[in-house]
């Protein structure tokens, strides 16, 4: 999949999946240039830390799986992004728009064909764990 300048990593993702009829995957590389980075990871409290990248970093790799969550595609992104002078920043993804390109592989489970693959809320944390549904 390409993203083109403008193109939100999550809400692509998820609008072609929905439209491929795709409720399962493995996204297992990614790489470019974004801008308005939002990661962080999942504190000991069950909130997460965020930080938000305003430049442009480069994409060095992604993964991450396309599950359900209340009958929608539902994105769970992991990123490393390189700065301009080569520092390394990492963690889970929320937001980041694409600014140059994005090139992504995603290796589909089933298309058209229910995945027991899930996601779920947990009272008192921000994290959507993964079920699995016989």
């Amino acid at each position: 999949m390409r993203l083109d300048p403008g193109d939100e990593i999550h809400t692509t993702i998820q609008a072609v999946c929905k439209k491929e009829g795709v409720s399962g995957a493995a996204i297992t590389s990614g790489i470019g240039r974004v801008r308005d980075t939002d990661l962080g990871y999942l504190g000991d409290d069950s909130i997460y830390k965020r930080i938000i990248l305003k430049e442009p970093h480069e994409l060095l790799s992604v993964q991450g799986n396309v599950s359900v969550l209340d009958g929608e595609p539902f994105t769970h992104i992991h990123i490393v992004l390189s700065d301009d002078n080569h520092g390394v920043h990492g963690g889970h993804l929320f937001e980041s728009t694409t600014h140059v390109v994005g090139e992504f592989h995603i290796r589909v489970l089933e298309k058209n064909v229910k995945v027991p693959m899930t996601r779920c809320s947990v009272p008192g944390s921000e994290f959507k764990p993964l079920t699995f549904e016989d």
